[in-house]
């Protein structure tokens, strides 16, 4: 069909002003990379290091930041004592590698990749970390912590008071970030989960019947408290930087420093607890201590950035570099978590396999 050359020449204007939009829009999207990848180098290059804290073999640096962010959240802790929150199976029958929280409350609540939850069927940790909705139902990634049992203890999840130790979680990271990589899903390796904490089982000497690492943090309960003691938060502090032996173990932050004050004793657990356990680390070395957690936090910055959907609010983004794994939940150009990790030098480098969703579901009954 010919057209006048008047409409042949407004169709070839509406064509170039369809195609100024898509370029607009990839532009926008590239833009908002960008922005992502800086707001967590800017935050990064902003961190102070408080003095060094020392117990043993452990090093812990206090993270403070120049200002808080501006973004509010509630902390699970909170958000359960409120009772905004409510975290089920996701049926009566349940499924391992996922769970259901209702936030019923009118602001968002921030979970932290490996963050224990206590109860229903058996005990979880979070796959990633997650800024969930307000008024809003969402299915969350997990792994299970608990390898022998499959029953209910009680029909909803509480705080255990827990995060998973350093080294575990490390290893969930990096099998989360292949996931992603490989189906786009937060799912981790959990053969290598409970791998995890049947080693440290063996280490702290903690039998429990059910394998529960939750029974390991009980069993040392009094060199914990000691820690609690020594690894006391500070001021304006947002985050922790950990050396283990003289060497970099790993460090979290969050964006706002009330939310880190809820969170600093699960965090400095799930740091000195590996760490008070390793027969191999040497002795903390504090005056070469803030040198090597600068070389750390200059390898984070080097290290390759993918970005992924996350579940709830926010982008998250991933890193990995020379046996290093981690993470950072980005919203309207906020760093709201982010958790970076030395790898185990021990670990093969070659691909591991990703526990199958037979192995995955078979406690379930």
């Amino acid at each position: 069909m010919s057209y006048p050359p008047c409409h042949d020449f407004a169709r070839k204007l509406k064509r170039r002003a369809r195609e100024s939009s898509k370029a607009g829009r990839f532009r926008s999207a590239a833009q908002e990379r960008i922005a992502m990848q800086n707001a967590v180098k800017n935050r990064l290059q902003s961190l102070q290091l408080g003095a060094a804290q020392i117990y043993k073999n452990v090093v812990l640096l206090p993270i403070v930041a120049p200002a808080d962010g501006t973004f509010q959240y509630r902390t699970l802790g909170e958000a359960l004592a409120l009772q905004d929150i409510v975290i089920t199976e996701v049926s009566a029958a349940g499924s391992v590698p996922e769970l259901t929280v209702i936030n019923r409350g009118n602001g968002s609540v921030l979970l932290i990749d490996g963050e224990e939850l206590a109860g229903a069927k058996q005990n979880r940790v979070l796959n990633t970390s997650i800024l969930l909705k307000e008024n809003s139902e969402t299915r969350i990634p997990v792994s299970c912590t608990e390898q022998g049992r499959w029953s209910y203890a009680s029909m909803a999840f509480s705080e255990s008071g827990h995060v998973m130790a350093y080294k575990s979680r490390s290893r969930k990271t990096r099998s989360v970030h292949r996931s992603l990589e490989a189906c786009g899903a937060p799912k981790s390796d959990q053969g290598e989960v409970w791998d995890g904490i049947n080693e440290l089982q063996a280490k702290a000497c903690a039998s429990s019947p059910t394998s529960a690492m939750s029974d390991v943090y009980r069993a040392r309960e009094e060199d914990l408290r000691q820690c609690d003691r020594i690894f006391q938060a500070v001021p304006g502090q947002i985050g922790l930087l950990a050396l283990i032996g003289g060497r970099p173990a790993g460090m979290d932050m969050v964006s706002l420093a009330s939310a880190y004050t809820r969170l600093h004793l699960k965090l400095v657990r799930s740091y000195t607890l590996e760490g008070l356990l390793d027969p191999k680390a040497e002795p903390a070395k504090p005056d070469a201590a803030a040198a090597t957690a600068r070389e750390f936090l200059d390898e984070i910055l080097a290290s390759d950035e993918r970005e992924f959907r996350s579940i709830g609010y926010g982008t998250d983004c991933r890193y990995k570099g020379n046996a290093l794994a981690g993470a950072a939940l980005v919203h309207k150009d906020e760093v709201i978590h982010a958790a970076f990790f030395r790898l185990d030098d021990a670990e093969p480098s070659q691909p591991e396999r990703m526990a199958s969703y037979r192995s995955r579901r078979r406690f379930v009954r």
